[in-house]
């Protein structure tokens, strides 16, 4: 099976390229390298022995998407291309309403006009909100949104589901992510934010291996076992191949699909600091700060439709995700 990788060069894409291959799959990857580097298809290379096809261009250009449908006898497409700072988000709502809803809907524009009919889109749990209970299901109610990130994947969802309806052959996957964090074990590839890292796992990494004096932890008032915000932290190798797993079930099945892609436990931010001094023998320095506006104490996943429907559950624990990171990290302390 061909599959065309949108953002396939990214931190989650990279590494569902991978398992892919590994599985048998052949990934196509598209990426304008906005917040990826090239050197990530050398890597891919080291682990499989194979190098994706890769196009250098931007979901929003609907000529290097007809090229690829035209050059390519893509069978399905995995849908990782967009931004996905949440500050950066409120400083740049334009930015990321073009590429994130207006990207997708061309996307699957030229999907329709080459008759591919299966696409898995990399959602969120932010389009959940704050949730009014936890674990949250696939039932939970969307679109309590609290900034334009998260709004841009709940509009595309909406987006999705109505087109979807309106061409009823079609096959539409949406994952809802928790928190990826982690990196391949053979610390040959991990997550290489551009600039101040917005995600907890990578800023720790950071400090420990020297890059930042310290960790700024948001809030530890709130109402959990320790103060701090609890989130559900899902390895990015089981995150990989929860995609596989999709397309292998509902690929080829019509329908909208929707599934949790978490562990189904929470971790504290001082747990991941703690598991974080584990893997590298030293601590971790932090310091305690406000609560940030829009950060919600607790949420963490059901994962129970997936493991029934998918065949599919999360193998890594805390410990492994922190040790992989650790992997990665201190064999490349600069990134790519």
């Amino acid at each position: 099976m061909k599959v065309l990788v949108t953002g396939g060069m990214g931190y989650i894409g990279s590494h569902t390229c991978v398992q892919m291959i590994e599985a048998g799959l052949e990934p196509v990857i598209l990426d304008n390298l906005c917040n990826s580097k090239e050197a990530v298809l050398e890597r891919i290379n080291q682990l499989t022995g194979k190098t994706p096809v890769f196009y250098q261009g931007d979901i929003r250009d609907r000529e290097i998407l007809d090229q690829i449908f035209s050059e390519q006898s893509i069978d399905s497409v995995i849908h990782f291309a967009g931004l996905k700072a949440v500050g950066e988000s409120v400083e740049k709502p334009l930015e990321y309403y073009d590429n994130n809803v207006h990207g997708t809907l061309m996307l699957v524009d030229a999907m329709k006009s080459a008759g591919v009919n299966s696409l898995v889109f990399s959602s969120s749990a932010t389009v959940y909100g704050d949730p009014a209970e936890v674990p949250i299901n696939e039932n939970t109610p969307t679109g309590n949104v609290t900034n334009p990130y998260g709004r841009s994947k709940y509009m595309v969802e909406e987006c999705l589901r109505d087109i979807q309806y309106a061409a009823p052959e079609m096959s539409i996957t949406l994952l809802r992510y928790f928190n990826p964090v982690g990196a391949h074990p053979s610390g040959t590839m991990g997550e290489d934010p551009q600039g101040i890292p917005n995600n907890l796992m990578p800023f720790i990494a950071q400090v420990a291996v020297g890059r930042r004096e310290f960790l700024s932890v948001f809030g530890n008032d709130y109402p959990t076992p320790d103060g701090t915000g609890v989130r559900d932290y899902i390895h990015v190798m089981d995150l990989a191949d929860g995609h596989i797993a999709a397309l292998n079930a509902v690929g080829k099945k019509d329908g909208l699909h929707i599934f949790n892609l978490g562990t189904g436990k929470g971790s504290s931010v001082l747990e991941m600091v703690d598991a974080f001094s584990d893997a590298c023998g030293h601590d971790i320095a932090y310091k305690l700060c406000p609560r940030r506006p829009g950060d919600i104490a607790e949420c963490w996943a059901d994962t129970s439709k997936a493991t029934k429907e998918l065949n599919w559950e999360a193998k890594f624990d805390v410990k492994a995700m922190a040790a992989d990171t650790w992997r990665w990290q201190s064999a490349n302390p600069k990134g790519y």
